[in-house]
């Protein structure tokens, strides 16, 4: 996951779900997220400028701080300090009230961030889920058929089952 198979290191917010995430663990070795209270108490009660300057300080490295809260996007104070410190700061924008879709959305991006993260470039990752309706079938048969130079109606005819073999074995 991240350059020179080091272990990227990542905060998590008091707002993201630290719990959910545990069961993924095993799949994102080369990554560790920790919810901010586990790496010291009091970095719960600090302003989000103050956890940057903290995780900065520590006496273990930090990579960055993941969140949900993106208002602090939109703070001259946090964005200056994280720019002074060099984390990256990845949000999942819009996923606060949902712990499985936030997570999800952090392990869809979190191996191209680790790759991307260095020790020496502050960063930001704005994440976000698009929901989109359904596509027909047919959008597909009528791509399939394009590039084929045929019809929907030539594939379906070469491709139909029949009636009895849709049945149910109910």
């Amino acid at each position: 996951m991240a350059s020179g198979g080091k272990t990227v290191r990542f905060a998590l917010d008091h707002n993201f779900p630290a719990p959910v995430l545990g069961a993924f663990s095993v799949m994102t070795p080369n990554v560790e997220l920790v919810a901010i209270a586990a790496i010291d108490q009091g970095f719960a009660e600090l302003d989000d400028w103050e956890l940057f300057v903290a995780l900065h300080r520590h006496e273990q490295p930090w990579d960055g701080l993941v969140t949900n809260d993106d208002k602090l996007l939109a703070l001259e104070k946090e964005m200056t300090v994280l720019s002074q410190t060099n984390l990256t700061l990845v949000v999942a924008k819009g996923e606060g009230d949902s712990p499985i879709r936030a997570v999800g959305l952090l392990l869809c991006h979190l191996n191209h961030i680790c790759h991307h993260t260095r020790p020496d470039r502050a960063q930001v990752w704005l994440l976000r889920v698009a929901q989109k309706n359904y596509d027909e079938p047919r959008t597909y048969l009528e791509r399939i058929a394009s590039k084929k130079g045929t019809t929907v109606e030539a594939i379906v005819r070469t491709h139909k089952l029949k009636a009895r073999d849709l049945r149910s074995l109910r």
